[in-house]
């Protein structure tokens, strides 16, 4: 814990594995973990299966990539960080502007997590 769900359109395997490291060190940054417990998953979005604002998408139309970050409570101020690391590392991997990276904190209880069926709070 962390898990990341990127939600993005297809990238090159390049441009992932300099994802995964600008999320990996962006999270031990800013919430103070090691390394082995950060994972990403990769949701690709294929072009034209993605709306905003009512309006279908279509290749040519930006379309956000979202961050779904699944982990334990964090401070205001350690999000705040771990927000704007994490853009950067979207924006330096997929070469987009900030406009297009959102990031959604799902914050989880210890006693809501568990690994090889024993919760995290026991």
């Amino acid at each position: 814990m962390p898990y990341v769900e990127v939600i993005a359109p297809p990238a090159s395997p390049h441009s992932k594995a300099s994802l995964a490291r600008g999320v990996t060190d962006s999270l031990m940054s800013a919430f103070g973990v090691g390394a082995d417990t950060v994972t990403l998953y990769f949701l690709p979005i294929a072009p034209g299966d993605y709306a905003h604002a009512g309006e279908m998408g279509s290749d040519g139309i930006s379309q956000r990539i979202l961050l779904k970050v699944h982990a334990f409570r964090r401070s205001e101020a350690e999000r705040r960080a771990a927000a704007a690391a994490l853009t950067r590392s979207v924006c330096t991997a997929y070469g987009v502007p900030g406009t297009d990276v959102a990031t959604y904190f799902l914050d989880r209880e210890k006693h809501e997590v568990a690994h090889d069926s024993k919760l995290a709070s026991d």
